[in-house]
């Protein structure tokens, strides 16, 4: 077992040391180097995007699991599920009015189990709530998307409500975590089942932003064409990527810990 470690503590030992332009290199690469696996691997890539689904789903549940058997938030952003209620209510809003199918089903459960999170934080386990950590301002994050939905939004032939309405869940979705963050941040102690829900975001994240540009490759940027055109389609491919790479740290000492045999995650200063 020692002699499994130590290669590995080697190597995180070494990145660890590395200047911030060469981190943000090694991290480029190997995002690319999982991309190209999952193209020769996966036939229908299509499947990356249910991935995506089923991998947030887990991490729902181990956040129900915390909350029911643990009965603590301790740890969790009430303001981070407050932002994903927010752009899932405007997604579930565009879905009815622009195209109905059968993401509108599961955007709906996943808005039900968030509006239930809020109420046991809000209500039944209020006491546990770390209100002083969460201290990142939701106007902070919602501004910046709506102002920018105003200026780039779809280009569609439906109502221009309802495009800067899809444009503004699409930039809320891409930040929506930042509060959950911030609070690990703060604290810099994570406990395990906290951290297996933001681990499974970061994964699902990824998977999704791997379903979007393999799309792209495939279809040789014929889908961009397809969303619009303007600055909408790149910046729908750039909310994917942001998404990714928002939680790309996080998830480095996330697995440097899972493997060092460690329960609880300690952060190091400046990450996240």
């Amino acid at each position: 077992m020692k002699a499994t470690k130590r290669p590995i503590h080697a190597v995180s030992t070494w990145v660890r040391r590395q200047p911030t332009k060469i981190k943000a290199f090694l991290a480029l690469m190997s995002g690319i180097a999982v991309l190209v696996s999952l193209r020769l691997i996966v036939e229908d890539h299509d499947n990356l995007f249910v991935a995506a689904e089923a991998v947030h789903a887990i991490g729902i549940s181990v956040l129900i699991f915390k909350l029911m058997k643990e009965k603590t938030c301790a740890g969790l952003s009430l303001k981070s599920q407050e932002l994903t209620a927010m752009f899932l209510a405007v997604r579930l809003y565009c879905s009815f009015v622009m195209e109905y199918d059968i993401h509108t089903l599961l955007d709906s459960a996943t808005l039900a189990t968030t509006l239930w999170v809020i109420y046991m934080i809000r209500f039944k386990l209020r006491s546990s709530y770390m209100d002083d950590k969460d201290n990142l301002a939701i106007y902070y994050v919602v501004i910046p998307c709506a102002l920018l939905s105003l200026v780039i939004h779809p280009t569609t032939q439906h109502n221009i409500v309802n495009r800067i309405c899809w444009g503004f869940c699409v930039y809320l979705e891409a930040v929506s975590v930042l509060p959950q963050l911030r609070v690990m941040q703060n604290t810099k102690i994570v406990e395990p089942f906290t951290a297996h829900y933001v681990f499974a975001l970061g994964v699902a994240r990824f998977l999704s932003c791997a379903h979007w540009v393999l799309q792209v490759l495939d279809t040789r940027g014929r889908l961009l064409t397809a969303l619009g055109y303007g600055l909408w389609p790149s910046m729908v491919l750039l909310s994917e990527v942001v998404q990714t790479f928002i939680l790309a740290d996080f998830c480095y000492y996330y697995v440097k810990s899972l493997v060092g045999g460690q329960l609880v995650l300690r952060l190091p200063s400046g990450v996240v």
